[in-house]
């Protein structure tokens, strides 16, 4: 064996010794320093090329019951899972509805509690068993800023993050609003701030006025929640501008599923998300698809 101590500094090179190398940034914002598990569950979420993702929300049943559209779980969502980047579903909606085969990453709701016929936002957290038995590529957990459960949904955040280190799961810090928020950039940026110094491996908020800063005062990946029915052209102006002023994906739940053509609604956005398409262009997919559908 050739003695490689010995060898001059240009030999050492052919055998690959002593060379510098330089590590490649993570694609997604803030994640450099996280852990190989942690990177490779976020890597299945968002696509690498685009670094942005299409999640798939349908967790509404968990405090709002059969919600309009998603009185048939097992028809509404199978259509559409072939078309999402992520699934954000609870275990009970994951088991009875989304088969093993369809091999979609899913965010598991991680925390549950009180419902819309009480005051929400009194939660608790599953046991991280459970995430792991169901194969979680991320945990999704409710945080309550400036709420009557502040205290405890930060808790229930921090608990979750210090699983999630542990098993490498990412936790996705979904702020919650009350009816007594404002969903302005200054409470926005507070919110995902929170989540994110809490631990939260990306976050889950509100389209607002001045969402750049937003975007930046958060040091973690940001998705955007599409909130309540919007006219399905507003729904695609929403996802556009979002992603124009830095939000790395969307959460659509409602704005899909209560589409007057859900299948086409996903694509579309799709579009705007992945190929950068306008409003315009987005519409005119989805007014396409929605006749070819009939």
């Amino acid at each position: 064996m050739a003695d490689l101590e010995g060898m001059k500094g240009n030999e050492k090179k052919d055998y690959g010794i002593g060379i510098p190398v330089k590590k490649e940034a993570y694609f997604l914002k803030g994640l450099d320093h996280y852990d190989w598990g942690i990177k490779d569950r976020m890597s299945r979420i968002f696509n690498a090329e685009t670094g942005r993702t299409v999640m798939l929300a349908f967790d509404h049943g968990y405090l709002m019951g059969p919600t309009s559209g998603l009185e048939r779980l097992d028809l509404a969502i199978p259509p559409l899972i072939p078309y999402a980047d992520s699934l954000m579903c609870t275990r009970g909606a994951l088991r009875s509805t989304v088969p093993p085969t369809a091999n979609k990453p899913v965010c598991l709701r991680y925390s549950s509690g009180t419902t819309v016929l009480t005051e929400l936002n009194d939660e608790c957290i599953l046991d991280i068993e459970e995430a792991v038995r169901m194969n979680a590529s991320a945990i999704a957990i409710m945080v309550s800023v400036g709420g009557t459960y502040e205290a405890k949904t930060v808790e229930n955040l921090v608990r979750t993050a210090d699983y999630g280190y542990k098993y490498s799961i990412p936790v996705l810090g979904v702020t919650a609003v009350g009816k007594e928020m404002v969903r302005d950039a200054r409470y926005l940026s507070t919110a995902s701030r929170v989540c994110a110094e809490n631990g939260a491996t990306f976050v889950k908020t509100y389209y607002c006025d001045d969402f750049v800063k937003v975007v930046n005062s958060c040091p973690v990946p940001i998705v955007i929640a599409g909130g309540k029915k919007l006219p399905e052209k507003e729904a695609l102006e929403l996802c556009y501008h979002a992603i124009n002023d830095g939000a790395a994906g969307v959460d659509m739940g409602r704005n899909v599923f209560q589409s007057d053509c859900p299948v086409a609604m996903i694509q579309a956005v799709r579009g705007i998300v992945h190929q950068n398409l306008t409003v315009d262009r987005a519409y005119q997919m989805y007014k396409d698809l929605s006749v070819q559908a009939k």
